[in-house]
């Protein structure tokens, strides 16, 4: 998701001030150090990898040591496909030139770089994951906020509760369920059409992880287990424990711990509420106020690090209202994403947000894993929450409170005085940052995945060659997309880029423009289109991408100190179009049929360049798709809602090719809504409060 603006600001050459420091690593220790760290790794595994047979149901990392190694693709091979993704957004010249530098690149240093990494993905589990994590994220040095973190939202159209110690308590319940299950790999390893198994690596990291800042690098700390929470409410933090005598509160218990916190009257002591916007700050900024901050608070430092993960307690309601549907998705959007930049601890793997009428979502760090993981947890959380755990009629947790538990912790920061400068300086930052983004959510439900099934087409390829119709209308001119497509059919693999804006795209985005091109023309090319897109997913998949290869490439010659004129061109390149679908994994857990409005409406990230959008979708049921939009508000180019105008009418136009889909034009057009966010389906949608066994209030 929110990769694609870490893997273009990433420069391995440079400290947080601008000054050159090499790697000097030589690239064969390097190498070295990366198989031992894959074979640590492994060994921790090895206690479950007795019991792949043991039973009929295989765990959590059964297929660990049946994966294949992701494979190195040839270097002529890559090199040939990244001139063919460049050629639709380069002039003649600069094409010209960029075939130049990539020929000189073959001739003179390809052969030895890929030697190099052939080495590299013999002796470590994988030839570019654990660069990936440490050049791209961990190396960073920009604030973690809209830069690199992504959020995840509830329901759309329901809220099971409008309490919001209820909400909590049943959330965190749910989700130290599933940590429990994770704990015991009693999780089903993801299969593939189900015939291929996915690496599970990443899900080790979801709880008791805290990103820690350093100067020039950061580093992840996961502890073993974790049996609190750290809670942020107005401005305070508390340690709340999860667990009496080593087993689970019951979700009632841990609504009144909640509960507790809410009717706390004692104030935030001075800066302290502002504090947690250093987890905001600039990366070696923030490290250098926390060797400060550990001296002086170690023990309420240690509660929020150490926490399984972060509740934070919002004092304002979020979520979708009738009053003002389109500006209300918005604001819940950018409260995830920015909050007010003091009332989230980014540095977490996640954070779990609250609003006070009962409203959900996650604010999650990205360098841990990608956006399956906390996808699949969160699909788990909110169908055991509502369907599984459930409310009484008055909305409390069901079960007894335990008056017996002691209060929850307030934690005491003793913050020395050269530490609320900066912390002034944080906030002032993160507030800038936070106000500088756009965002624009909304839902599309006029047709989805049901209708373009029935075309015989792909999903995920329908929207992308729909988002390159809507991005040319809105700027005039094609750019580099970035979509983000998982490599986890390897042993610990995490991404691959899907260069989007293709020959056949463009094509066809010509031709919906050409007035005396006719429907049929048109389809002809759409198809092609979309072919191209499947074969592009396809090869990424598989290992056979363009981007990790040559990212991996540069990082070898940083280590030999060779410089490429080619791998630092292609490392410039912006990407000014970041888009990325948000996969629903366990439609089983919920009943579309029944309670189709108990689907979770996906999540976004902010855009990867300053004059670019950030996209993700989520299919929701077979008949709608939320669109979560980014942009910068500094920008002159971009606008997140006219994006969103730009990409409702061409999912109609380009429905409409179809004979089957034309009737969605004319149903749209016939309503006279032409300028209304009512087609969108925000409010003519029902709500599925009315057929839930649970008490539910109205968005």
């Amino acid at each position: 998701m929110a990769e694609a603006h870490q893997a273009v600001g990433f420069r391995p050459s440079l400290t947080s001030d601008g000054a050159e420091v090499e790697l000097s690593a030589p690239v064969l220790q390097e190498i070295y150090l990366s198989g031992l760290r894959s074979w640590k790794r492994h060994l921790s595994r090895f206690w479950a990898l007795v019991r792949i047979f043991s039973g009929r149901h295989p765990m959590l990392f059964s297929y660990q040591r049946s994966l294949p190694r992701q494979p190195v693709p040839s270097v002529q091979d890559t090199v040939r496909k990244y001139l063919e993704s460049v050629r639709p957004v380069l002039s003649d010249e600069d094409f010209d030139w960029t075939a130049v530098l990539a020929q000189e690149f073959l001739r003179l240093q390809a052969s030895l770089l890929q030697w190099y990494l052939r080495l590299k993905s013999w002796w470590a589990s994988n030839y570019v994951s654990d660069w990936w994590e440490e050049f791209v994220y961990l190396r960073s040095r920009n604030p973690l906020m809209v830069n690199s973190n992504y959020y995840m939202m509830d329901f759309l159209y329901v809220t099971p509760t409008p309490l919001q110690a209820a909400r909590a308590g049943n959330a965190v319940h749910a989700l130290l369920l599933y940590r429990h299950r994770l704990n015991r790999q009693e999780i089903p390893p993801t299969l593939l059409m189900g015939m291929r198994p996915l690496c599970s690596a990443q899900y080790e990291k979801i709880f008791n992880t805290t990103r820690i800042p350093g100067v020039q690098k950061d580093y992840i700390r996961h502890l073993h287990d974790s049996q609190h929470v750290a809670v942020f409410h107005r401005g305070r933090f508390f340690r709340m424990g999860t667990h009496s005598r080593n087993s689970l509160l019951s979700p009632r218990a841990l609504e009144q711990q909640f509960q507790r916190i809410l009717d706390d009257p004692s104030p935030a002591c001075p800066h302290e509420e502002h504090l947690a916007a250093l987890t905001a700050a600039p990366r070696g900024t923030w490290a250098q106020v926390r060797t400060s901050l550990k001296t002086q608070a170690a023990e309420a430092l240690e509660a929020v690090e150490g926490a399984a993960f972060f509740v934070s307690l919002d004092a304002e309601p979020a979520g979708l209202t009738r009053e003002d549907p389109a500006a209300s998705l918005d604001a819940y959007a950018h409260a995830l994403l920015a909050g007010r930049g003091h009332d989230r601890w980014f540095d977490k793997s996640f954070t779990l947000i609250v609003f006070s009428n009962g409203k959900l979502g996650l604010s999650v760090e990205h360098s841990w894993a990608d956006c399956p993981i906390s996808g699949h947890m969160w699909e788990f959380t909110l169908a055991t929450e509502c369907f599984q755990l459930g409310y009484s009629t008055d909305g409390h947790c069901k079960g007894h409170p335990d008056p017996t538990l002691p209060q929850p912790q307030r934690l005491q920061w003793d913050l020395p005085d050269q530490i609320h400068s900066s912390i002034s300086l944080a906030l002032r930052g993160a507030k800038i940052l936070s106000e500088n983004v756009d965002c624009h959510v909304f839902p599309f439900s006029l047709f989805g995945k049901s209708f373009i099934r029935r075309c015989h087409l792909s999903s995920d390829s329908f929207i992308q060659i729909a988002l390159q119709l809507a991005h040319f209308r809105d700027r005039g001119q094609f750019c580099l997309t970035y979509e983000s497509a998982m490599t986890r059919l390897f042993l610990e693999g995490r991404t691959e880029t899907v260069r989007s804006c293709t020959r056949e795209a463009c094509t066809f985005v010509r031709a919906m423009e050409d007035k005396e091109k006719t429907d049929p023309q048109c389809l002809a090319l759409f198809r092609v289109a979309v072919d191209k897109h499947q074969a592009l997913l396809k090869a990424a998949m598989s290992g056979q991408g363009v981007d990790r290869h040559l990212f991996a490439l540069y990082i070898v010659s940083r280590f030999l100190h060779l410089q490429s004129p080619f791998l630092t061109q292609v490392h410039s390149e912006q990407w000014q179009l970041s888009t990325s679908q948000i996969p629903v994994q366990q439609m089983h857990l919920f009943d579309v049929h029944n309670y189709p409005d108990y689907v979770s409406s996906g999540g976004g990230f902010g855009p990867a360049d300053d004059h670019g959008y950030g996209v993700s979708y989520i299919f929701m049921g077979d008949d709608m798709i939320t669109f979560h939009i980014s942009s910068k508000k500094s920008s002159t180019k971009t606008d997140s809602h006219r994006l969103g105008q730009h990409i409702e009418d061409a999912l109609l136009d380009v429905a409409s090719l179809f004979q089957a889909g034309q009737h969605f034009k004319r149903r749209f057009r016939g309503s006279g809504k032409e300028n209304s966010r009512h087609r969108c389906g925000f409010l003519s949608r029902q709500t599925g409060a009315s057929k839930a066994s649970m008490t539910s209030t109205d968005f």
